[in-house]
Protein backbone atom coordinates (compact mmCIF):
# COMPACT_ATOMS: atom_id res chain seq x y z
CA UNK A 1 0.00 0.00 0.00
CA UNK A 2 1.15 3.53 -0.82
CA UNK A 3 0.83 6.62 1.39
CA UNK A 4 1.07 10.00 -0.34
CA UNK A 5 0.61 13.49 1.03
CA UNK A 6 1.31 15.67 -2.02
CA UNK A 7 -1.24 16.28 -4.76
CA UNK A 8 1.18 15.92 -7.73
CA UNK A 9 2.35 12.54 -6.43
CA UNK A 10 -1.28 11.42 -5.97
CA UNK A 11 -2.30 12.40 -9.48
CA UNK A 12 0.80 10.87 -11.06
CA UNK A 13 0.13 7.52 -9.39
CA UNK A 14 -3.57 7.57 -10.27
CA UNK A 15 -2.77 8.37 -13.91
CA UNK A 16 -0.73 5.16 -14.01
CA UNK A 17 -3.65 3.23 -12.51
CA UNK A 18 -6.02 4.55 -15.19
CA UNK A 19 -3.60 3.70 -17.98
CA UNK A 20 -3.59 0.11 -16.72
CA UNK A 21 -7.37 0.00 -17.26
CA UNK A 22 -8.39 -0.18 -13.60
CA UNK A 23 -11.26 1.83 -12.22
CA UNK A 24 -10.79 3.88 -9.07
CA UNK A 25 -12.87 3.83 -5.90
CA UNK A 26 -12.68 6.48 -3.20
CA UNK A 27 -13.36 6.26 0.54
CA UNK A 28 -13.17 9.66 2.29
CA UNK A 29 -12.40 9.55 6.03
CA UNK A 30 -11.11 11.74 8.83
CA UNK A 31 -9.06 8.87 10.20
CA UNK A 32 -9.64 7.21 13.59
CA UNK A 33 -10.69 4.24 11.47
CA UNK A 34 -13.10 1.61 12.79
CA UNK A 35 -15.11 -1.24 11.28
CA UNK A 36 -17.54 1.22 9.73
CA UNK A 37 -14.77 2.76 7.63
CA UNK A 38 -13.31 -0.65 6.87
CA UNK A 39 -16.70 -1.79 5.54
CA UNK A 40 -16.47 1.03 2.97
CA UNK A 41 -13.00 -0.10 1.91
CA UNK A 42 -14.16 -3.71 1.61
CA UNK A 43 -17.17 -2.61 -0.47
CA UNK A 44 -14.78 -0.87 -2.84
CA UNK A 45 -12.44 -3.84 -3.12
CA UNK A 46 -15.35 -6.23 -3.61
CA UNK A 47 -15.96 -4.46 -6.91
CA UNK A 48 -12.24 -4.86 -7.75
CA UNK A 49 -11.57 -1.13 -7.86
CA UNK A 50 -8.25 0.51 -7.00
CA UNK A 51 -9.12 1.80 -3.54
CA UNK A 52 -8.04 5.31 -2.51
CA UNK A 53 -8.65 6.30 1.12
CA UNK A 54 -8.27 9.90 2.23
CA UNK A 55 -7.36 10.65 5.84
CA UNK A 56 -7.96 14.32 6.47
CA UNK A 57 -9.48 16.00 9.52
CA UNK A 58 -11.34 18.75 7.71
CA UNK A 59 -11.31 22.02 9.68
CA UNK A 60 -14.13 23.64 7.72
CA UNK A 61 -16.77 21.17 8.92
CA UNK A 62 -16.13 21.83 12.61
CA UNK A 63 -17.82 24.63 14.51
CA UNK A 64 -15.79 26.96 16.78
CA UNK A 65 -16.76 25.02 19.93
CA UNK A 66 -16.46 21.52 18.40
CA UNK A 67 -13.70 18.94 18.73
CA UNK A 68 -11.36 19.70 15.80
CA UNK A 69 -8.25 19.96 17.99
CA UNK A 70 -8.91 16.83 20.03
CA UNK A 71 -10.32 14.69 17.21
CA UNK A 72 -8.38 11.37 17.40
CA UNK A 73 -5.44 11.13 15.02
CA UNK A 74 -3.24 8.05 14.60
CA UNK A 75 -2.00 7.64 11.04
CA UNK A 76 0.19 4.62 11.76
CA UNK A 77 -2.71 2.64 13.23
CA UNK A 78 -5.11 3.82 10.51
CA UNK A 79 -2.71 2.81 7.75
CA UNK A 80 -2.41 -0.72 9.13
CA UNK A 81 -6.19 -1.11 9.36
CA UNK A 82 -6.78 0.33 5.89
CA UNK A 83 -4.15 -1.90 4.30
CA UNK A 84 -5.57 -5.00 5.96
CA UNK A 85 -9.05 -4.11 4.68
CA UNK A 86 -7.72 -3.76 1.13
CA UNK A 87 -6.82 -0.10 0.56
CA UNK A 88 -4.31 0.49 -2.22
CA UNK A 89 -3.40 4.11 -1.51
CA UNK A 90 -3.87 6.55 1.37
CA UNK A 91 -3.94 10.27 0.67
CA UNK A 92 -3.02 12.44 3.68
CA UNK A 93 -2.89 16.10 2.62
CA UNK A 94 -2.32 18.98 5.04
CA UNK A 95 -4.95 21.64 5.69
CA UNK A 96 -2.65 24.12 3.95
CA UNK A 97 -2.75 22.04 0.77
CA UNK A 98 -6.53 21.81 0.72
CA UNK A 99 -7.15 25.38 1.87
CA UNK A 100 -4.16 27.49 0.80
CA UNK A 101 -3.77 31.08 1.91
CA UNK A 102 -6.52 33.21 0.39
CA UNK A 103 -8.94 30.31 -0.13
CA UNK A 104 -12.47 31.68 -0.66
CA UNK A 105 -14.56 29.09 -2.54
CA UNK A 106 -17.19 26.88 -0.91
CA UNK A 107 -19.96 24.58 -2.13
CA UNK A 108 -23.36 24.27 -0.47
CA UNK A 109 -26.39 22.13 -1.25
CA UNK A 110 -29.30 24.39 -0.33
CA UNK A 111 -32.22 23.29 1.86
CA UNK A 112 -30.87 19.78 2.49
CA UNK A 113 -27.98 21.31 4.44
CA UNK A 114 -30.32 23.24 6.74
CA UNK A 115 -32.34 20.28 8.00
CA UNK A 116 -31.62 17.87 10.89
CA UNK A 117 -27.97 18.27 11.90
CA UNK A 118 -27.68 21.36 9.72
CA UNK A 119 -29.96 23.28 12.08
CA UNK A 120 -27.56 22.73 14.96
CA UNK A 121 -24.21 22.76 13.15
CA UNK A 122 -24.21 25.89 10.95
CA UNK A 123 -21.73 25.60 8.09
CA UNK A 124 -20.98 21.94 8.78
CA UNK A 125 -22.33 20.54 5.52
CA UNK A 126 -20.85 23.43 3.54
CA UNK A 127 -17.47 22.25 4.83
CA UNK A 128 -18.28 18.62 4.02
CA UNK A 129 -19.44 19.22 0.46
CA UNK A 130 -16.54 21.54 -0.26
CA UNK A 131 -13.83 19.14 0.84
CA UNK A 132 -15.54 16.13 -0.78
CA UNK A 133 -15.83 17.95 -4.09
CA UNK A 134 -12.17 18.93 -3.89
CA UNK A 135 -11.22 15.29 -3.32
CA UNK A 136 -13.50 14.22 -6.17
CA UNK A 137 -11.69 16.66 -8.47
CA UNK A 138 -8.25 15.52 -7.33
CA UNK A 139 -8.94 11.78 -7.44
CA UNK A 140 -11.63 11.57 -10.15
CA UNK A 141 -13.01 8.28 -8.86
CA UNK A 142 -15.47 6.06 -10.69
CA UNK A 143 -17.22 5.21 -7.40
CA UNK A 144 -17.23 6.86 -3.98
CA UNK A 145 -18.36 5.11 -0.80
CA UNK A 146 -20.18 6.63 2.18
CA UNK A 147 -21.84 5.09 5.21
CA UNK A 148 -25.58 5.31 5.87
CA UNK A 149 -24.81 6.07 9.52
CA UNK A 150 -24.29 9.64 8.32
CA UNK A 151 -27.47 9.52 6.25
CA UNK A 152 -27.91 13.26 5.82
CA UNK A 153 -24.33 13.59 4.61
CA UNK A 154 -24.83 10.79 2.08
CA UNK A 155 -28.07 12.29 0.78
CA UNK A 156 -26.40 15.70 0.40
CA UNK A 157 -23.36 14.26 -1.40
CA UNK A 158 -25.63 12.35 -3.79
CA UNK A 159 -27.54 15.53 -4.55
CA UNK A 160 -24.33 17.49 -5.12
CA UNK A 161 -23.05 14.84 -7.53
CA UNK A 162 -26.35 14.86 -9.40
CA UNK A 163 -26.66 18.63 -9.60
CA UNK A 164 -23.05 19.17 -10.70
CA UNK A 165 -23.08 16.31 -13.23
CA UNK A 166 -20.20 14.51 -11.59
CA UNK A 167 -19.29 11.39 -13.62
CA UNK A 168 -19.25 8.92 -10.74
CA UNK A 169 -21.51 6.73 -8.66
CA UNK A 170 -22.12 7.51 -5.00
CA UNK A 171 -22.62 4.26 -3.08
CA UNK A 172 -24.15 3.97 0.38
CA UNK A 173 -22.98 1.21 2.72
CA UNK A 174 -25.10 -0.01 5.68
CA UNK A 175 -24.32 1.16 9.20
CA UNK A 176 -21.96 -1.07 11.17
CA UNK A 177 -22.89 -1.56 14.83
CA UNK A 178 -21.52 -2.89 18.08
CA UNK A 179 -23.16 -6.11 19.33
CA UNK A 180 -25.45 -4.01 21.56
CA UNK A 181 -26.60 -1.92 18.60
CA UNK A 182 -24.55 1.26 19.09
CA UNK A 183 -23.55 2.66 15.70
CA UNK A 184 -19.79 2.72 15.30
CA UNK A 185 -18.33 6.21 15.45
CA UNK A 186 -14.86 7.63 16.00
CA UNK A 187 -16.35 9.73 18.79
CA UNK A 188 -17.49 6.70 20.80
CA UNK A 189 -14.05 6.72 22.47
CA UNK A 190 -15.06 9.93 24.26
CA UNK A 191 -17.87 8.17 26.18
CA UNK A 192 -17.44 7.45 29.88
CA UNK A 193 -18.31 3.90 31.02
CA UNK A 194 -21.75 5.05 32.22
CA UNK A 195 -22.41 6.96 28.99
CA UNK A 196 -21.29 3.99 26.89
CA UNK A 197 -23.71 1.77 28.79
CA UNK A 198 -26.59 4.16 28.05
CA UNK A 199 -25.68 4.90 24.42
CA UNK A 200 -27.43 1.84 22.84
CA UNK A 201 -30.79 3.26 23.94
CA UNK A 202 -30.65 5.55 20.89
CA UNK A 203 -30.81 2.61 18.48
CA UNK A 204 -33.26 0.76 20.70
CA UNK A 205 -35.55 3.78 20.49
CA UNK A 206 -35.33 3.78 16.70
CA UNK A 207 -36.14 0.08 16.54
CA UNK A 208 -39.16 0.58 18.77
CA UNK A 209 -40.41 3.42 16.55
CA UNK A 210 -40.04 1.21 13.48
CA UNK A 211 -41.87 -1.67 15.16
CA UNK A 212 -44.69 0.54 16.49
CA UNK A 213 -45.30 2.21 13.12
CA UNK A 214 -44.74 -0.65 10.67
CA UNK A 215 -46.08 -3.64 12.60
CA UNK A 216 -48.48 -2.15 15.10
CA UNK A 217 -49.88 0.61 12.88
CA UNK A 218 -49.33 3.41 15.38
CA UNK A 219 -49.28 7.06 14.37
CA UNK A 220 -45.77 8.20 13.44
CA UNK A 221 -46.27 11.61 15.04
CA UNK A 222 -47.52 10.18 18.35
CA UNK A 223 -44.82 7.52 18.36
CA UNK A 224 -42.09 10.15 17.93
CA UNK A 225 -43.52 12.27 20.74
CA UNK A 226 -43.68 9.30 23.10
CA UNK A 227 -40.14 8.25 22.23
CA UNK A 228 -38.83 11.78 22.77
CA UNK A 229 -40.50 11.93 26.18
CA UNK A 230 -38.88 8.66 27.23
CA UNK A 231 -35.43 9.80 26.15
CA UNK A 232 -35.75 13.12 27.95
CA UNK A 233 -36.28 11.22 31.21
CA UNK A 234 -32.86 9.57 30.89
CA UNK A 235 -30.46 11.72 32.96
CA UNK A 236 -27.43 10.77 30.83
CA UNK A 237 -29.03 11.71 27.50
CA UNK A 238 -29.65 15.22 26.23
CA UNK A 239 -31.82 14.82 23.14
CA UNK A 240 -31.09 17.31 20.37
CA UNK A 241 -33.61 16.05 17.84
CA UNK A 242 -35.68 13.02 16.91
CA UNK A 243 -37.35 13.55 13.55
CA UNK A 244 -38.96 11.68 10.68
CA UNK A 245 -38.27 13.06 7.19
CA UNK A 246 -38.68 12.08 3.57
CA UNK A 247 -35.57 10.14 2.55
CA UNK A 248 -35.18 12.17 -0.65
CA UNK A 249 -36.00 15.72 0.45
CA UNK A 250 -35.36 15.63 4.22
CA UNK A 251 -38.65 17.51 4.56
CA UNK A 252 -41.56 16.31 6.73
CA UNK A 253 -42.94 13.13 5.14
CA UNK A 254 -46.01 13.23 2.97
CA UNK A 255 -48.15 10.43 1.57
CA UNK A 256 -45.93 9.93 -1.48
CA UNK A 257 -44.87 6.35 -0.83
CA UNK A 258 -41.25 7.44 -0.37
CA UNK A 259 -39.20 5.76 2.32
CA UNK A 260 -38.96 7.66 5.60
CA UNK A 261 -35.76 8.38 7.49
CA UNK A 262 -36.06 8.59 11.26
CA UNK A 263 -32.97 10.38 12.54
CA UNK A 264 -31.74 11.09 16.03
CA UNK A 265 -28.99 13.25 17.56
CA UNK A 266 -28.22 13.37 21.26
CA UNK A 267 -25.47 14.32 23.66
CA UNK A 268 -24.14 11.88 26.22
CA UNK A 269 -22.01 14.13 28.36
CA UNK A 270 -20.07 16.24 25.87
CA UNK A 271 -20.22 13.58 23.12
CA UNK A 272 -22.70 14.08 20.31
CA UNK A 273 -23.97 10.87 18.70
CA UNK A 274 -26.23 10.40 15.69
CA UNK A 275 -28.12 7.42 14.32
CA UNK A 276 -31.02 6.65 12.00
CA UNK A 277 -33.35 3.99 10.68
CA UNK A 278 -35.58 3.60 7.60
CA UNK A 279 -39.25 2.82 7.73
CA UNK A 280 -42.33 2.71 5.54
CA UNK A 281 -45.65 3.92 6.88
Amino acid sequence: MIIVSETPDLQKRLATVRKSGRKIGFVPTMGALHEGHLALIRACRKEKLFCVVSIFVNPTQFGPTEDYRKYPRNLKKDAKLAEKAGADLIFTPTAEQIYPTGYRTFVEVEKLSKRLCGKYRPGHFRGVTTVVLKFFNLIQPDNAYFGWKDAQQLIIIKKMAQDLNLPMEIIGVPTVREPDGLALSSRNVYLSPAERKSAPVLYQTLLQIKNDCEKRGKSLEKTLKAASSRLKKNPLIKLQYLEAVDLNTLEPPENTGNEILVAIAAFLGSTRLIDNIFLKV
